[in-house]
Parts: structure tokens; sequence; C-alpha cells
């Protein structure tokens, strides 16, 4: 039912309302007023509706069902779910993040919930001979290779999502907090916006195959555009988004409803329609013109780092990467691998599930290809995919990586309740979505600050299992410390 009618049956039971409580003064029948002429309004236009067979075959009460399924995940998670057996992310893994960002106790009591003879199980290795924990904030440079103004960046740091994606108060509180914690911000492929630039963090300029920010009215890339936004010194790297871990081969989709006309502006698209990035690049569509347009964005933003994202797909396809790399002597300064469990928006339930390699077999593919092609050692590899614990870290790191991404944790840490409302516009918790009303419940300083401790507390947790394992440094971990 619209909002608008509500007004109109509101307007219309006071009336009735009014007329019939001035006319009696028997306490029960003034209830009954006030309890049934709003519900026998309501039940006649559920009788006149076509819309919903549902309410007219079951009127006034047919709502139930309804209210009960707009509550569904918040009923689940909290009175349904156990600490481990909630989706994608269970209760304890939110916790965690909860806990971490407010510096709250974040041990627990009573030995593990998790059935460690469970298929799928993982461990990782202690040694006798543990050491203290050192760096509790390691970092990589990436860049050193090829580019002139390398960037030393944090092991975590924020996963790309775009404004539009998420509100302009949750941007400016990512953007925050990444200037507090010193580490980066992915501004997903929706541009630099105004709002990436207030919190005054370093930037990884996301470019997609609608170029939003470097596009021509006509949606081509526009290297004019490009150089300009790439000069800023807040942007420290690029990052050519081939594909997502979300919806891999099916391109980005920001509904209509997101679409205001700040976004529109930022974007360079229309307003009042979904804005769809292609499924495929229009600067390129070869392995050689992909490295190509790696060294134009490399030269055109003043040497500084680019590289590129992509969950894996036909495995052919980035051997082919790989071989144009040894033939045209150009590599990236990164690669980005994204897990098909990855996602934080809008995505068609097919791709969701069913479309893309996994993180770990991912990442461990391309790894492998690197180093087989003789190319690992000049190009860092960043991993993304419900990376959420010091854990998750060394699982990924072991496997290959030089840094990690998390997108979901950082946006727990915003205070996101996983409320599944992200491609609707009505974000409980003003995080993903252009609902002012809504948006305006997040107070950004205290955000901010939450999201820099949960990077912190992730960090030192990280430290602490590298000490644990008898290590001096993260880059000594191998495979065979996870089982």
């Amino acid at each position: 039912m619209s909002v608008r009618l509500w007004f109109w049956l509101l307007s219309a039971s006071s009336g009735v309302l009014v007329e019939g409580i001035a006319r009696t003064t028997y306490a029960p029948i003034r209830w009954a007023y006030l309890v049934w002429v709003p519900v026998v309004l309501i039940g006649v236009y559920d009788q006149l509706q076509r819309r919903h067979s549902l309410l007219r075959n079951y009127p006034v009460i047919g709502h139930g069902r309804y209210l009960l399924e707009s509550i569904r995940p918040e009923l689940q998670q909290y009175f349904v779910e156990s600490n481990t057996d909630g989706t994608p992310f269970d209760r304890e893994r939110r916790s965690l993040v909860y806990q971490r960002a407010k510096r709250a106790k974040d041990t627990v009591p009573f030995g593990t919930q998790l059935d460690v003879y469970a298929e799928g199980y993982e461990w990782m290795e202690h040694s006798i001979a543990a050491q203290h924990a050192h760096d509790r904030s390691p970092r990589c440079v990436i860049g050193e290779t090829h580019a002139a103004h390398p960037y030393s960046a944090s092991l975590l740091n924020i996963s790309a999502m775009s404004f539009g994606s998420l509100s302009a108060r949750a941007i400016r509180a990512l953007s925050s907090a990444a200037r507090l914690g010193n580490f980066a911000h992915n501004t997903g492929e929706g541009a630099v916006s105004d709002h990436h630039l207030a919190g005054g963090g370093d930037l990884i300029w996301q470019i997609g195959t609608g170029y939003f920010g470097c596009r021509t009215t006509a949606g081509a890339f526009d290297p004019s555009m490009f150089r300009d936004r790439a000069a800023h010194p807040q942007v420290k790297m690029v990052e050519i988004k081939l594909s997502q871990g979300a919806k891999p081969g099916h391109g980005g989709i920001l509904p209509a409803a997101k679409v205001t006309s700040e976004i529109a502006r930022i974007r360079g698209v229309a307003m009042g329609e979904d804005v769809l990035s292609p499924p495929g690049h229009t600067a390129f569509s070869t392995p050689i013109g992909l490295l190509e347009f790696v060294a134009q964005l490399r030269a055109q933003s003043d040497g500084k780092p680019v590289g590129f994202k992509l969950c894996v797909g036909q495995r052919e396809e980035f051997l082919a990467i790989c071989k144009a790399m040894i033939e045209t002597g150009i590599q990236p300064d990164f690669i980005t691998v994204d897990g098909g469990e990855g996602g934080t928006g809008a995505a068609p339930l097919e791709f969701s599930n069913r479309m893309g390699a996994p993180l770990l077999d991912g990442l461990s593919f391309v790894h492998h290809a690197l180093r087989g092609a003789g190319l690992r050692e000049g190009i860092r590899l960043g991993a993304s995919g419900k990376i959420s614990t010091g854990f998750d870290m060394a699982r990924v790191l072991s496997l290959g990586a030089d840094f990690c991404y998390a997108a979901r944790a950082m946006m727990f840490a915003l205070g996101c309740i996983q409320a599944r409302r992200c491609n609707s516009n009505d974000c409980p918790v003003g995080v993903a979505t252009q609902d002012q009303a809504l948006a305006r419940g997040l107070h950004v300083d205290s955000k901010a600050q939450r999201v820099a401790h949960f990077h912190e507390q992730t960090l030192a947790a990280f430290a602490e299992l590298i000490a644990a394992a008898g290590l001096e440094h993260h880059t000594e971990l191998l495979p065979g410390h996870l089982h």
C-alpha cells in the first residue's frame, strides 16, 4: 500500500472518529471507533484493489504476511540464528567486528562453537617458539618496479564501494577512517566524489566499464578528464575493474531510486534511469590492449601505480594476459583478485550464487600463473572476499596475497546490521541508501572512529597470529602454515 493512500485512509478515518467520538460519551464505544473504523477502511480498500490477490482474499490480516516478510531478516538474526549459522556473515563474525569497532571486549568464553571435525574446517599452525607481536600495522609497497610514485599500503584496506551504492555520510565516514588509520579507501566505480575527498583519506580510484568521472557524454573514456582527476594528491593508485565477485561479467547496477542529481552530476549520467555499467570495456578489447591502457593511465597520472581487478573466470584468459605481459614488457603494478563470494550491492541471484571463482581458488591460480610466467616479483596481489578477521588475512596472505580489502566488514563497523536492503534504498541504518531521512541517522565522526578502531584491532589480531606461528614477518607465511 502506498504512503499516499495510507495518509488518505488516516485522514478519512480521523473524520469518522472525530464525529463518532463527539456523539458518544461511553468509553467502550469510543475505543471501538478508534480501533475498528481504520480497520474497516483498510478492509474495504483491500477488497477493491487488484494488485495483491492475498489481500483480496484475506483483507486486513493479509498485511501481516508482508509485515513479517519485511522484518524477517531482523527476526532471523536476533531470535532464530545461532552464533555460527547466519549468512552471509554469521552472528559471531558480525559481533567481532562490532566489538572491535567499539573497542569492546572481543574474547570468547568456553571454547569454540565450531565443529572442528566438520568438512571445511580450517586451522593455523602455531609454534612452541612463539614470538612477541612486533609490527601491528604492517604495510607493503606497491609500484616500486614500474611507477614513479610508489604507494605504501596497509595490509587491510576498504574495498570498492561507490558513492551511490553507499550514502554520502557513509562515504565520508569511510574516507575519514582511512585518514585516521592510515589505510586506503577504494572509491568503487562510481567516480571520485566530493565526499571521498572531504574525508581526507588515501584513495584508490577504481575505473569500471562506465568510466564514471572520466567519460564523454557518449560513455567513452575521456583522457583529459582522467588526467585532471588523477592529479589530485589524495588519489594514490588507479584500479581498472575488469569484473567483480558479486556479478562477474554482468556490469554494475545502480537502481534509479538511488540516482540523485548529485550522483548524476558526478557520474555524468541521466536522472530517473537505472545506471548500468556495460559488461565489458570499450577502451580496449584484447590482453595487449588492456596492458596498453594500464601504461596509458600510469603515464597520464604522472606515474602513480596502476593495476586491475578481476574475479577469475576462464583461466586461459588470464594466461593470455600473462603472455601479453611477456610480449609487451608492460606489467601492472598490482592485481586485485575478487572472490565470487563478494558483494555489497545489487546482483542477480544466478550471478551472485553461481558465477565466478571463489577467492581462495582464484587467488591461488593467479599467484601461481604469475610465478610460472616469471612475472610475480614485480606485481603485488590484493585479495577481496569476506575478509573480516585476522585469520582471514593470514589465509589469503599464505596463498600469495600481498594485501587485502574488506567491504562488508567495514560496513558492519559503520553500523550495518545485515538487513540485506542494500538494493532497495531503504537501508535502516543509513549506510546503503540515498534516502536523506535514513542517511541522517549515520553520524560521520563517531562512525569514522569505529571503522578506524576495527582496522587497528584486526591488524593487531593478525600480528598476534603471525607471532604465534613463530614468524618474524608476515611475508614468511606459506600455504603449509594453514590446514
